[in-house]
C-alpha cells in the first residue's frame, strides 16, 4: 500500500519542508487573519499546477485530479496561530509578531499539507480518484471548519484525514485509534445579580461574589456526583469578573468556563444541570442568574476502517515501532465537523523531545516542535491518501 515515490519524494523536499515551516512560524497570523498564508499557499499550489479557489475571508481548497476514476479522499490542515507571546526568543525563526506565535502546530500542519500535495501531484497520474486539500482557518475558535465545509470543502468527498502534531509524545509516534480522540468543547457564561451596597452595611445588600463564590465551589459536583465515573468529563470555570471596589458589595458577577466530553447525553445533562445548579444557588442568596450554553465543537470520533488504515499505512511506511497508543484528550477540535460529513480519522503525530527542548505544552510560549516529525506528517498525509483511493 506503500508508494515508493511518494516516500522518496518527501525525502527530497525535507529540506524545503523545515523551511516552508520555519516560514509560517515566523509570521504567524491569528484566526480569520490568514491572508498573507493564505496567498502564500495559493501561489505555491499555482507554481505546481493544481487547481484551487480561495473560500472566504481566508482558506484554500484545492483538487489534486487522479489519472484514474476513483473516490476522493479529503486531507486537512489548519493554519492559524495564537494571541500567546513567543518565549524562544533565541530561536532564528522566532515570531516576528509580538503577542502572535504558532503555538499549537498549524504551521506544520500547513507545511506538511503543501509538501504531501507536492508528492502527490507528482504521481498524479497513477491516483485512482482525487485528493481534497483543504488549508483550513479559524481552528482556535472552532468555527473555521464549519465555514470551510459550507464553502464546498466537502463536497463529494468519501474519506476525510486530519493530522495535528503532539508535543506530548515521543517524536515521530503515530497514535490514531478506533473512537473517541478529542472531546466535544462548549462555553458557557453566568451573570449573577445581586443587590449592591457599602461594605460595612452587608444586611442591606445581596453579595454577587458570594453568590457566584459558592457557585464555582458546588458546580463541580455535577461531574463528580451526577455523571457516571466512567464517562471522562470535565467543567472549568477559567474566568470570574466581580466587583467594582475594597469597600462596595458587589452587585454582579460574571463567569465564563467551558465543559468537555466525549458522549453526546452526557454532554446535555451536563449542560442541564448546570442551569439548575446557577439557578438554584443564586435563588438561595435572593439572587438572580442568567446562563448562556454554547455548544462549540463536537468530540472527534475516529472511524475504525478509517483509523486502522492509518495504523496500518504507519506501520508500513515507518515500522511497527511507530504506532502508538496516545489516550483520547480532554481538549476540542473542529476537525469534527468534516467527519458529520464523511467519514474520517484524526491522527496524532509526535513531535516531543527533551534533548531538543520540544516537550512544551501546546499553547505555551516556549512550544516548539521536533522538526524531524515533518516528514512523518507529510509522508503520513499523503500515504495515507494513496493507501485509501487503492483499498477496494
Amino acid at each position: 500500500m506503500i508508494h515508493a515515490k511518494i516516500k522518496e519524494a518527501i525525502q527530497k523536499y525535507n529540506e524545503e519542508l523545515v523551511e516552508l515551516r520555519r516560514k509560517f512560524h515566523r509570521e504567524p497570523e491569528l484566526s480569520w487573519e490568514e491572508f498573507k498564508t493564505t496567498a502564500f499557499i495559493c501561489e505555491y499550489l499555482e507554481n505546481l499546477g493544481i487547481p484551487y479557489r480561495k473560500t472566504e475571508p481566508t482558506g484554500v481548497i484545492a483538487t489534486i485530479e487522479g489519472g484514474k476514476p476513483g473516490k476522493t479522499v479529503g486531507l486537512r490542515g489548519d493554519m492559524d496561530a495564537l494571541t500567546v507571546e513567543e518565549l524562544n526568543k533565541e530561536l532564528p525563526y522566532a515570531s516576528l509578531e509580538d503577542g502572535k506565535m504558532h503555538a499549537c502546530g498549524h504551521d506544520a500542519h500547513t507545511a506538511m499539507l503543501l509538501i504531501a500535495a507536492k508528492a502527490l501531484n507528482e504521481i498524479k497520474e497513477e491516483l485512482p480518484g482525487n485528493v481534497r486539500l483543504i488549508y483550513q482557518p479559524a481552528e482556535e475558535v472552532a468555527t473555521g471548519a464549519k465555514a470551510m465545509v459550507k464553502q464546498g470543502a466537502m463536497e463529494g468527498v468519501d474519506n476525510v484525514f486530519g493530522i495535528h502534531i503532539w508535543s506530548q509524545m515521543p517524536t515521530g509516534k503515530v497514535s490514531c485509534n478506533p473512537g473517541p480522540s478529542f472531546a466535544s468543547a462548549d462555553l458557557f457564561t453566568v451573570t449573577f445579580k445581586g443587590r449592591g451596597g457599602h461594605g460595612a452595611i452587608p444586611q442591606a445588600c445581596i453579595d454577587a461574589a458570594v453568590v457566584a463564590s459558592s457557585f464555582v465551589m458546588n458546580v463541580q459536583s455535577v461531574v463528580s456526583r451526577t455523571v457516571d465515573p466512567q464517562q471522562p468529563a470535565v467543567l472549568t470555570v477559567g474566568k470570574m469578573v466581580v466587583g467594582t471596589r475594597f469597600n462596595v458589595i458587589a452587585e454582579n458577577a460574571y463567569i465564563e468556563g467551558t465543559v468537555r466530553c466525549f458522549d453526546p447525553a452526557v454532554r446535555d445533562h451536563i449542560e442541564t444541570q448546570l442551569k439548575q445548579y446557577a439557578k438554584q444557588v443564586a435563588a438561595i442568596y435572593g439572587a438572580t442568574a442568567q446562563v448562556d450554553y454554547v455548544h462549540g465543537t463536537q468530540a472527534v470520533n475516529n472511524d475504525e476502517y478509517s483509523a486502522k488504515l492509518v495504523q496500518k499505512t504507519a506501520s508500513e511506511a515507518f515500522g511497527e515501532e511507530v504506532v502508538y497508543f496516545e489516550k483520547p484528550t480532554m481538549g476540542g477540535e473542529d476537525f469534527s465537523e468534516y467527519m458529520m460529513e464523511a467519514p474520517g480519522s484524526f491522527a496524532l503525530v509526535g513531535c516531543g523531545n527533551p534533548e531538543k527542548d520540544t516537550q512544551w505544552a501546546h499553547h505555551h510560549g516556549k512550544f516548539n516542535i521536533d522538526e524531524d516529525a515533518l516528514a512523518t506528517g507529510a509522508e503520513l498525509y499523503a500515504q495515507y491518501a494513496w493507501a485509501y483511493l487503492n483499498d477496494k
